[in-house]
């Protein structure tokens, strides 16, 4: 985070920001997320918040008063010293700042680093030199987060497509010794191998819509019930035994609004995880239920109308350990299979209807998943 100090002023320790509000707002330097370190117009440091001390480990009373290159001797990815490379105080008057980048603390720990440089005229000497600092583990996470991503995207797209060229390749070369059966059986595996390559391409449009928060909602009235029917009639049809699967309806459901095939993704998704990671009897509650109006306040009074549905299993459930990443990207639990987004999507669908998405473990000792939809507004309503 890069501090900007246009119409910043410090007042004993804290920050004034200028705003349209007539009351000044103040700001406490250790109040900021980021370390904030201020240099005078001697490259004197006169600022050094706790953000500053926690990255750097220097104790504030060994900074303050201190010239800033001692305090942060930086150094860049090929082993040169930052501020004699930049020389603020004696480089191009016309210079305003230095943008983020990677740098180099002593002992070699990886920082994030911004500048910016107050002057009183546009050309003028540096008043103050303020630095901001963060850390990387953040930006890390997020790229082995990609990097893993593009990994499994790769491993479950190899596959498939393997298979594909394989079979046509083959019908294409000796069509005429095969057998009518024998090609159909073969069509059959392509059409099954390209559904799964258009499936993990789904899944890679809905976490990109997910993490850029594009996901549409498209609201339509959504019979929940009708659509919990609809899936345990196709796992019937698919093989499974009608013995394996408990529906249990409370009427006088709510108006549900929602994007109805958003919705059958996230019933169609916790319903295959029961059934292929589960044991027992896959049991689905639909009932009204209660939810805030602001799901990120706890304490909020006002409630309003909405839909939970629940789905349980008796297999042997989540790991205690394990439930605060279920909802995370690769999680797969203890059996192999599939690409571990499924729950990460519907997760970020549940939320985009303003709901909320929960697991825990259920009466049969195997996993529980509840998910609560606000009744919400038709699409022209939203």
């Amino acid at each position: 985070m890069s501090v900007g100090t246009s119409g910043l002023a410090e007042t004993h320790g804290t920050f004034l920001c200028a705003s349209n509000n007539p009351e000044a707002l103040a700001v406490d330097p250790d109040d900021l997320p980021d370390g904030l370190v201020v240099a005078d117009e001697h490259g004197r440091v006169i600022c050094f918040n706790e953000a500053a001390v926690r990255i750097t480990a220097v104790p504030r009373a060994d900074a303050i008063g201190l010239p800033l290159d001692r305090v942060l001797p930086l150094e860049d990815l090929k082993g040169r010293r930052w501020w004699a490379l930049t020389d603020p105080y004696g480089g191009l008057a016309t210079r305003v700042g230095q943008p983020e980048r990677n740098l180099l603390l002593p002992g070699g720990r990886e920082v994030l680093v911004s500048a910016r440089y107050v002057r009183k005229h546009p050309t003028g000497p540096i008043r103050r030199l303020v630095v901001s600092i963060r850390g990387t583990e953040a930006r890390r996470r997020n790229e082995r987060s990609n990097a893993e991503l593009i990994a499994t995207v790769a491993h479950e797209l190899r596959s498939p497509l393997t298979s594909v060229k394989g079979f046509t390749a083959t019908l294409l070369a000796k069509w005429e010794r095969f057998t009518d059966d024998q090609k159909r059986l073969m069509l059959e595996t392509v059409d099954a191998d390209a559904g799964r390559v258009t499936r993990l391409i789904a899944e890679l449009l809905d976490i990109s819509r997910i993490d850029s928060g594009r996901l549409e909602v498209r609201r339509q009235p959504v019979d929940v019930a009708a659509a919990v029917s609809r899936h345990v009639q196709a796992h019937i049809a698919s093989g499974q035994s009608p013995d394996r699967f408990l529906v249990r309806i409370r009427h006088a459901l709510p108006d549900l609004w929602a994007d109805p095939d958003k919705i059958d993704q996230v019933l169609g998704n916790l319903l295959e995880n029961a059934v292929r990671h589960g044991e027992g009897t896959v049991t689905i509650d639909v009932a009204p239920a209660s939810a805030l109006r602001d799901p990120d306040d706890p304490d909020a009074a006002a409630t309003q109308e909405g839909t939970a549905v629940t789905v349980s299993d008796e297999g042997p459930g989540i790991p205690e350990e394990s439930m605060s990443r279920v909802f995370t990207r690769f999680w797969r639990g203890s059996k192999r299979g599939g690409t571990g987004l499924g729950l990460y999507i519907v997760k970020g669908i549940v939320e985009a209807h303003g709901g909320t998405i929960t697991v825990g473990r259920g009466p049969g000792g195997g996993a529980e998943f509840r998910f609560t939809l606000p009744v919400g507004a038709p699409a022209y309503l939203s």
